[in-house]
């Protein structure tokens, strides 16, 4: 089986003609999830032997959402789509079934089989199961927010700080994740304006080394209203709570950063999480439940980055070859 594509760079997403899983297939490894973690993971189970299908929403994942990656071993500088392509090309080499479009909305287990049941009603079954659906940054939900994403507003500074490079940024947020971003942030920008709508939660040594950078400005209890500019980012407006003082800060960019939501799904009740909602998994990317995996953004590994997301679904795989050859 096999199946052709392309990307639509109006739309951002992957247009290819339909293909269909086998429900009546018993898949050594289904995979549900197809972004970096989830492909990586289809290519290393398919080159051990296995037989494996892929089910995900949307084909390339957030890396749709990405307009540069500078950051990845061998490329210098790829759009996130074209990296997407570069991914589903690889995979595509491979004849390996995949259904996108779906989401899954029922799993159970019936003896060693688990079987997955989408919201179109068809149901495909896996010796073994992957979990690489990934996780979405959590939005402030305030006004021009969407329609500048991508536009002066982030969600990742570790991805995009050298991106404002000499320019000024601001950064929402009050946890580890927003101070550590300033830190960074500082390095590469001539100014950084942190502003969080209530004190700091982040670990007492870093807000030391936050107030010690004489680049970094603080705002607390300062909550966002709107985000506002032309054809990128401008700035934004805010309200200092105790005074009910009106703020407009200026800048470049801005890095949202209040972490995280995992696309747990129908998993959410049956897996371990942690306190984020993450997946718990062990070194070897297993759940609590036997035959069940998960890999990349969706589980509590350190640092969301595309890197380390392939790497992990190449790890899962591997585990899984392991766990089904001791069957």
């Amino acid at each position: 089986m096999s199946f052709s594509f392309q990307i639509d760079l109006n739309k951002g997403t992957v247009q290819k003609n339909k293909q269909t899983l086998d429900p009546e297939t018993l898949y050594d490894v289904l995979i549900v999830g197809g972004g970096p973690s989830g492909l990586n993971a289809a290519l290393y189970a398919k080159r051990k032997g296995l037989n494996v299908g892929i089910i995900t929403k949307r084909q390339g994942g957030l890396l749709l959402d990405t307009s540069m990656v500078d950051n990845y071993l061998g490329i210098q500088e790829i759009s996130g789509e074209a990296m997407a392509q570069e991914f589903l090309n690889h995979v595509h080499t491979l004849d390996i079934p995949m259904k996108d479009d779906s989401e899954v909305i029922g799993y159970k287990k019936m003896d060693e089989i688990h079987v997955l049941t989408l919201y179109s009603g068809e149901v495909f079954q896996g010796k073994t199961i992957l979990i690489a659906t990934g996780s979405n940054p959590r939005h402030l939900g305030v006004e021009g927010e969407d329609t500048y994403a991508g536009r002066g507003v982030a969600y990742c500074a570790i991805c995009d700080a050298p991106l404002f490079k000499g320019k000024e940024v601001l950064i929402a947020g009050g946890g580890n994740s927003a101070v550590e971003a300033a830190l960074d942030l500082a390095k590469v920008a001539t100014s950084v304006t942190l502003v969080h709508r209530s004190q700091l939660r982040a670990d007492n040594i870093l807000i030391k080394k936050l107030y010690e950078e004489p680049k970094i400005t603080v705002h607390l209890e300062t909550q966002i209203k709107e985000i506002f500019g032309e054809k990128a980012m401008k700035g934004l407006r805010a309200l200092h709570k105790p005074t009910g003082e009106e703020k407009t800060l200026y800048a470049d960019g801005l890095f949202i950063e209040i972490g995280h939501v995992p696309n747990t799904g129908v998993f959410k009740d049956l897996l371990t999480l942690n306190d984020q909602g993450e997946i718990l998994v062990d070194v070897k990317n297993r759940t609590n439940l036997p035959g069940v995996y998960a890999a990349g953004d969706v589980t509590n590994v350190p640092y969301k980055q595309i890197v380390i997301a392939a790497s992990d679904g190449a790890k899962a795989a591997l585990s899984m070859n392991e766990y089904l050859n001791s069957k």
